[in-house]
């Protein structure tokens, strides 16, 4: 199958890849119940030794570039108690921690979750997290400009290999929430 984004050899319906992604991630390919089918979800399979994004463009397309989509992992602390969330912003951007996050998640303080943590927590490899799979129960903040988009290229779970999603979709995730201003030059 063409990839509908990018220049990958091989795009193949995430349903059909399960074994290629992480626990997490193919719990929520296999159960996905959004409006856009799951065989939309599609897997591309990339070399994790092309993942930082100067690189990954220049390999499987420059237009990539605005066509992507970044999932951080997020702390908002108010007294002693901690809520983490993921945050999806498209990669030309950055998460707008002390505004947008920290007012959303009611915390007098926001910052990004230790890699420890959000590896431990979401079962996933660093700088492959995706909001697809995050532990139940967490906040999906995601960016209005991320919805807009036909399709956006995220991580898998893992380093090898990309999801591409319909932007659509992110605001289906459970616990989603569709956010202006999130994502900030």
């Amino acid at each position: 199958m063409r990839a509908p984004i990018g220049h990958f050899d091989d795009a193949r319906p995430a349903p059909a890849c399960l074994d290629e992604l992480t626990g997490p991630v193919a719990d929520a390919v296999r159960h996905w119940r959004g409006s856009v089918p799951a065989d939309q979800i599609l897997y591309v399979d990339t070399d994790p030794e092309w993942a930082d994004t100067a690189v990954f463009v220049e390999h499987y397309g420059r237009e990539l570039l605005e066509q992507s989509a970044n999932c951080v992992v997020v702390a908002g602390k108010r007294g002693g108690e901690s809520t983490l969330a993921g945050c999806v912003v498209l990669s030309t951007t950055r998460v707008d921690v002390n505004g947008v996050v920290r007012r959303q998640l009611g915390a007098r303080k926001a910052s990004f979750a230790a890699m420890d943590t959000a590896t431990g927590e979401t079962g996933m490899e660093y700088g492959g997290i995706t909001p697809l799979g995050l532990p139940g129960g967490w906040p999906v903040l995601v960016d209005a400009a991320v919805v807009d988009l036909p399709y956006l290229l995220v991580g898998s779970g893992r380093r090898r290999g990309k999801l591409l999603v319909p932007g659509k979709a992110f605001a289906e995730l459970p616990g989603a929430v569709v956010l202006e201003g999130l994502g900030v030059a």
